[in-house]
């Protein structure tokens, strides 16, 4: 989530290309010139939009050996730039997920841009026309900032789309919809299973209840946590009021064991982010816990119980079969079946569902610790693209890190190159095997593609230690 200071005031405001006008043409090779344009050609007025479109140029300056575009177009904000040395292939970069009740649509950078003009690619980055949980309205405008490229700029010879969390949905989305559009994908920390991310929030909010001895309802009361009722359900889990989920009684083990299996079974980093995602980040960064989050989603178009864990089974371990302690609460916790119309298997209606059907290669990052878009996320999709058949197309790598879309260059870096040197040569790179539990459960899993100068200070200030990887 951007912590970015959201204006306070509804505006209409009109878009302004920067003020650098491109003077000298740039080329791939002789037959993708790029294609100077007017700056008149690039001004925009912003129609009528429940949203503050901030400007998309403002603070932003081209990199030493570049040039840019920026401006509106059909209701969203866009950044371009294209390095003097282009060479020829374009980075379309997907944003995360923002509030629905953020006014303000804004621009982000790559995380690896510098690096990305340093080495001759071209980037590009949407706005989108609207903020909350909209994988469609990303999708879309970021496939129309594509088309734009092409008309106005030059036409690429390979397009990629990379984007972090709910931009990770955006990108397999995308590529799944278009791979006539996009060569590759890079998804990081995705959001690439949505309907079994809000299953996950439902999941912690009626097994914390259960556990605890109180009633959960649907939908969760928009008071629940402001009430206290969220606290006093924790509390019921801790062996001391006010340290959950650091000192936990038996029942409250029980869930954070639960939740555990929910999220991709046995890993490294497990203890230390659930530590962090349901108690630091709650108290100390956020001020409220993830089913907050839960509550403050706006699902644009999706009607109906849209969390399903009708069928779902609970466990405490990895071994099928059940024992005395999960077949009670199997029992007793608050199950919900989802409404036939509130997802769409097919398209770009509501919320998408993914098919894990690909036809272009895909490269994934995720954090093993990670509690917001957990690891389940990867194994999930993962397992789609098998069942189509296509796991020729698939390489996820896991790193080492607990927080949500935390990666540094080299591993942003790295998995790109490895990208573009699978789909211009077929030769596919190297990843882990998340469906398999040996794996997963290993002391060092993510340590192949993690970085080896990761600095873990900050979580032993906080009493989170991050085992290190064998030299």
């Amino acid at each position: 989530m951007n912590n970015k200071k959201i204006k306070n005031i509804f505006i209409l405001v009109t878009a302004l290309l920067a003020l650098s006008t491109l003077t000298s043409s740039v080329r791939a090779d002789s037959t993708t010139p790029f294609l100077p344009v007017e700056a008149s050609e690039f001004v925009k007025k912003i129609p009528d939009t429940e949203y503050i479109i901030e400007d998309p140029c403002e603070g932003f300056e081209a990199l030493d050996g570049a040039q840019i575009y920026c401006g509106v177009r059909k209701g969203a904000g866009y950044r371009i730039e294209v390095p003097d040395d282009w060479n020829g292939d374009l980075l379309m970069h997907a944003h995360g997920y923002r509030l629905f009740n953020v006014e303000s649509l804004w621009v982000d950078n790559p995380p690896f841009r510098d690096w990305l003009i340093e080495n001759g690619y071209a980037w590009a980055a949407s706005s989108y026309s609207a903020n909350g949980l909209n994988i469609t309205t990303g999708v879309k405008d970021t496939k129309t900032l594509v088309e734009f490229f092409r008309d106005k700029i030059a036409i690429p010879e390979h397009v990629y789309i990379s984007g972090e969390s709910m931009g990770g949905g955006i990108t397999i989305t995308s590529v799944e919809q278009w791979p006539d559009i996009y060569d590759g994908g890079m998804p990081t920390c995705g959001l690439i299973a949505p309907y079994e991310e809000f299953d996950y929030l439902w999941d912690f909010y009626v097994l914390s209840n259960a556990l605890a001895g109180y009633d959960a309802t649907f939908p969760i009361p928009q008071d629940f946590v402001t009430s206290g009722d969220y606290t006093t359900v924790v509390n019921s889990l801790a062996s001391a009021p006010g340290y959950f989920p650091y000192l936990l009684n038996p029942q409250g083990e029980q869930l954070k064991n639960a939740v555990k299996m929910i999220t991709g079974g046995e890993r490294p980093l497990y203890n230390q982010g659930f530590n962090l995602w349901y108690g630091f980040i709650d108290y100390w960064v956020w001020g409220f816990p993830l089913t907050q989050v839960m509550i403050d989603f706006d699902l644009t178009g999706v009607k109906g119980v849209w969390v399903d864990n009708w069928n779902t089974i609970y466990q405490f371990d990895a071994d099928p079969e059940l024992t005395p302690e999960e077949e009670v609460l199997n029992e007793i916790v608050f199950r919900i079946q989802r409404d036939p119309q509130a997802m769409h298997p097919n398209g770009l209606k509501n919320i998408p569902v993914t098919t894990g059907k690909i036809k272009v290669p895909v490269l994934t990052l995720f954090g093993i610790g990670d509690l917001f878009v957990p690891f389940s996320q990867e194994q999930i999709y993962a397992q789609r693209v098998a069942e189509q058949g296509a796991s020729n197309l698939l390489v996820q790598r896991a790193i080492r890190e607990i927080v949500h879309c935390e990666f540094t260059q080299e591993e942003y870096t790295t998995a790109f190159l490895d990208l573009v040197n699978w789909i211009e040569t077929g030769e596919k790179p190297e990843g882990d095997n998340l469906l398999d539990p040996n794996t997963a459960s290993d002391e060092n899993f993510g340590c192949q593609f993690t970085s080896l100068d990761r600095d873990y200070s900050d979580f032993a200030a906080i009493g989170l230690v991050i085992p290190p990887c064998p030299d």
